[in-house]
């Protein structure tokens, strides 16, 4: 049974399961959220990383544990910000998430102590915790046929912010040496900002998924779900190469001799291809299934991978973040989708933070393994043929998702 939400939609917007002007606005709050408790507090942490390593004088094992202090505070609030949002309001818990985040960065652009650091990171993943699951789970309550459609319209907002992102860390440490990297932590905070007042004013719970609401959860019943699981270990794989590749990929691409700004544009281009790829794939896998965009989504991200290994050149790393800005928002999307279709709506935030837990041991264990094998055993091209080796076990999830479903 279809939640209603608390403001009516129009009946043409009913049939045919897409937002009108109040959900278009809706959706682009929540793009708004996504693009800073994602890109900017996650992923642009790989292009501030080179220059705030080199300004603080980190190993890049101590990197490592930066980004793992980031995935770690995300790993430990993913479920308590799923049942906050199935017993509060999705609201709640996406405008707690901006303001952690909007502290974090705040804190980012002031501190130099390791120590203080790694708290300001787990601030950060944190925040993540709070508002992504939420934001994601309130859009596939609201227009529940077009859950792939509209959560991959949403999730442009991680590509527009790895456009801006890519583009704008490197210009800033062009322009202002060793006080760019703090500028844009800067920045990012204002952004978070704006990010909580458009959803303050925006963003809307569906009826039976706020605080009046009446629906009790069964949690055992979501966390026994096969094909709940299947989803959850598929996206813990992604979880581990993403955020490698999205921390180190940069910093290989430096290393093997690509200039820091042609990099950042080649990363700006995986942003611009996001935008738009994160719609198609979503509107594919409502109409042809999760589990075959899956499929060719994993293949083609462990191709894209695999390139800068065999290949570290200029062409590599080009034909990689091309191949990436094609497929791993549509892998987000279609994961996140695939979460929410066997439970009901009242269920589909704790679902989605339940998958999104594999996520985060993933982003856990990635970047802390990735630096010790960057340090000692290989450098950037070990790290990376290890992230292959893993997709190609996501690969065989995918295999087996449309049967854990039926």
């Amino acid at each position: 049974m279809t939640t209603r939400p608390s403001a009516a939609l129009p009946s043409s917007a009913k049939a045919s399961g897409m937002p009108n002007s109040r959900g278009w606005a809706m959706v682009a709050a929540g793009a708004l959220v996504i693009m800073v408790v994602v890109v900017f507090a996650r992923l642009s942490y790989g292009f501030i990383l080179p220059f705030m390593r080199s300004a603080l004088g980190l190993s890049y094992q101590q990197a490592g544990t930066l980004g793992t202090a980031s995935a770690l505070g995300y790993l430990l609030l993913i479920m308590v910000a799923g049942m906050v949002a199935s017993r509060w309001g999705g609201r709640l818990a996406v405008l707690s998430g901006v303001a952690m985040t909007m502290a974090g960065f705040g804190g980012l652009a002031l501190a130099s102590d390791y120590r203080l650091l790694v708290a300001l990171m787990a601030l950060l993943g944190f925040g993540t915790a709070f508002s992504y699951t939420p934001v994601i789970s309130l859009l596939a309550a609201w227009f529940p046929e077009r859950r792939g459609a509209v959560i991959g319209i949403a999730n442009s907002g991680v590509g527009l912010g790895l456009l801006l992102s890519g583009s704008l860390v490197p210009a800033l440490h062009a322009s202002y040496a060793e006080r760019g990297w703090r500028i844009a932590w800067a920045l990012f905070a204002l952004t978070a900002l704006v990010a909580l007042v458009a959803g303050f004013f925006l963003l809307r719970n569906p009826v039976g998924a706020g605080p009046t609401g009446t629906h009790k959860v069964d949690k055992a019943k979501v966390f026994r779900n096969s094909h709940v699981i299947t989803v959850g270990l598929l996206y813990g794989i992604v979880g581990i190469t993403y955020i490698v590749q999205a921390i180190f990929m940069y910093s290989f691409a430096l290393e093997s001799g690509v200039p820091a700004l042609t990099a950042g544009r080649l990363a700006a281009v995986t942003g611009i291809l996001s935008i738009f790829s994160s719609p198609c794939w979503g509107w594919l896998s409502d109409r042809y299934g999760r589990a075959l965009v899956l499929r060719i989504c994993v293949s083609m991200t462990l191709l894209g991978i695999l390139i800068p290994v065999v290949t570290p050149t200029l062409g590599g790393f080009a034909a990689h973040f091309l191949i990436v800005g094609c497929t791993l928002s549509g892998m987000f999307g279609a994961i996140l989708a695939a979460s929410t279709e066997t439970v009901g709506p009242h269920e589909a935030p704790l679902a989605v933070s339940f998958v999104t837990l594999f996520y985060a041991v993933g982003q856990f264990a990635g970047p802390a393994a990735a630096g010790l094998l960057i340090e000692h055993a290989g450098g950037f091209r070990s790290a990376f043929a290890a992230c292959c080796m893993v997709l190609a076990a996501g690969v065989g999830l995918t295999l087996r998702l449309g049967r854990a479903r039926r």
